[in-house]
């Protein structure tokens, strides 16, 4: 990544991209990225100013101008050159997100990648970006639809996807012809500048990608500013809905994908060993810092007897250093996170759940101040109590039980979140019922963590989105483009009316 060595703190400074050119903040507020493994300060981040703001949207708005005009197929190579560029340096990337993100290495290469997936979804812009066109509608009309770029566009990034997340949205809305500004979590963006490094490499002007670091002050002046047409954002439920509200009513487009409780049913008929390590990957995997994570698994019948063998199961998984191998879960991405997760564990305790496996404080070698907290699984869990109401986002599994499919699905319905859910079975008819009945944006059906490939959209639901329209996939264009709708009659000599026609008919 570009960063200087300051004199005073010896320590490296995040850049900010403005105009096509990595340049030092004037700012007086920074804040230190921290190995969440090692507790060591990795580099320090600006808090940009609102003049700096200000000046990379102006730099994009500049660059607008003569974007927009851009040949498709101009845009399109940037990004087959780009995706390129992101598999030669996979192996870099996913060190820098590891170091600062605390996932592990082979974790951190899957966040890379499915971003790459999106890339190389928007390389293929030409088949996307379509109108439509109806011949002789009227007598010699034709009406056709253009779908053009907004203008100047932004994305606020959460810490758990710095690579992937990021890459779900500027490619996006940049092949489509619109610039962006975007601001990465200040907890891990060293990943992303490298992101944005190999953007420029692979030939996106100046001006059209601009990034730009902070905390409140800058989501707010984000969501206020004038010339920043559309705003797209991932995160909690709490930022996402103070985002969505502030920016739609400055008139902005808005899509808020946030917070979730994502439940799987399992069913007495299910594969019990492929059931059993799906649900250890997708509840502890990442240190269960994924929104779509599996946090609550739903014992359908006689799977209720199956905790003791999901206990062991857990018990297998190596808890370390992300950039050590063999490791499965890493530490969480902060202190504050870390005491958080632990309250939380306390509070289920004193609620009346079951500990039947307490990951607090794991001995982990060489890594004694690292933010660890082992898998954790909690049974006899039920609504209103706080490990079941609020989104851990830890390695924490809750288990509930029902007695039947219909109880199952009464359950997760009455859950206020919507973002992904599964169900376990070998039953065509169960697995049909379920994905009818659920009121959840992405369904799984033996795949504990849905979520889909770039062809199609990340489609979560009630609670845990805000706006229509998703990030990628076809609904990703609809939201970076104005439809303009085109009505055209030509005429020749034999065909010019000679009166004045006052109706609204076109015959």
């Amino acid at each position: 990544m570009d960063a200087t060595i300051t004199p005073k703190t010896q320590v490296a400074t995040v850049k900010l991209l403005i105009g096509g050119k990595f340049v030092e903040s004037k700012t007086t507020e920074w804040r230190d990225i921290v190995n969440p493994a090692t507790q060591e300060v990795l580099a320090r981040v600006p808090f940009a100013t609102q003049a700096e703001l200000d000046a990379a949207v102006a730099s994009a708005k500049d660059a607008f101008k003569t974007w927009r005009k851009t040949p498709i197929g101009a845009r399109a190579r940037i990004f087959l050159k780009y995706q390129q560029l992101i598999r030669e340096n996979m192996g870099e990337l996913a060190a820098i997100l590891t170091a600062e993100q605390g996932k592990t290495l082979p974790d951190a290469e899957g966040d890379v990648f499915r971003g790459l997936e999106v890339v190389e979804h928007a390389s293929n812009i030409g088949n996307l970006q379509l109108g439509e066109l109806a011949n002789n509608v009227a007598n010699g009309v034709d009406t056709y639809t253009l779908l053009q770029p907004l203008g100047v566009c932004a994305g606020i990034t959460p810490f758990n996807f710095p690579a992937m997340i990021p890459l779900w949205m500027f490619p996006m809305a940049i092949v489509t012809g619109n610039t962006f500004v975007l601001k990465p979590s200040e907890q891990d963006p060293m990943v992303t500048m490298r992101l944005a490094e190999l953007a420029l490499e692979a030939g996106i002007p100046p001006g059209v990608l601009n990034v730009v670091h902070g905390g409140e002050a800058v989501v707010n002046g984000i969501c206020d500013h004038k010339d920043i047409k559309a705003i797209s954002f991932v995160g909690s439920t709490k930022v996402g809905t103070h985002v969505y509200n502030r920016a739609t009513l400055a008139g902005k487009r808005v899509q808020c994908m946030m917070g979730a409780k994502n439940h799987a049913i399992v069913m007495p008929d299910a594969n019990k060993e492929q059931t059993l390590n799906a649900l250890a990957g997708a509840s502890f995997g990442a240190a269960g810092q994924r929104c779509m994570a599996v946090s609550v698994a739903v014992l359908v019948g006689e799977a209720r007897n199956w905790v003791p063998e999901l206990i062991a199961k857990a018990r297998t998984l190596k808890i370390g250093a992300g950039a050590e191998k063999g490791v499965d879960v890493g530490p969480l991405v902060s202190c504050a996170a870390y005491e958080r997760v632990n309250g939380l564990i306390e509070r289920g305790v004193a609620d009346g759940a079951k500990l039947e496996l307490d990951g607090r404080k794991p001995t982990v070698p060489g890594y004694e101040k690292g933010n660890f907290v082992g898998p954790t699984i909690f049974s006899g869990v039920k609504p209103g109590m706080t490990i079941y109401d609020q989104e851990v986002f830890g390695p924490v599994l809750c288990v509930a039980d029902a007695e039947n499919i219909d109880e199952a699905i009464e359950l997760i319905n009455s859950n206020p979140n919507g973002n992904g859910t599964a169900i376990f079975t070998q039953s065509g008819a169960a697995a049909r019922r379920f994905q009818e009945d659920i009121d959840v944006g992405q369904v799984g059906i033996n795949v504990p963590i849905p979520v889909p490939v770039p062809m199609f959209s990340f489609t979560g639901s009630r609670a845990s989105k805000l706006g229509d329209l998703g990030p990628y996939g076809k609904q990703v264009i609809m939201f970076y483009t104005q439809t303009k709708t085109v009505t055209a009659r030509w005429f020749d000599d034999s065909t010019v009316s000679h009166g004045v026609n006052t109706t609204i008919s076109l015959k």
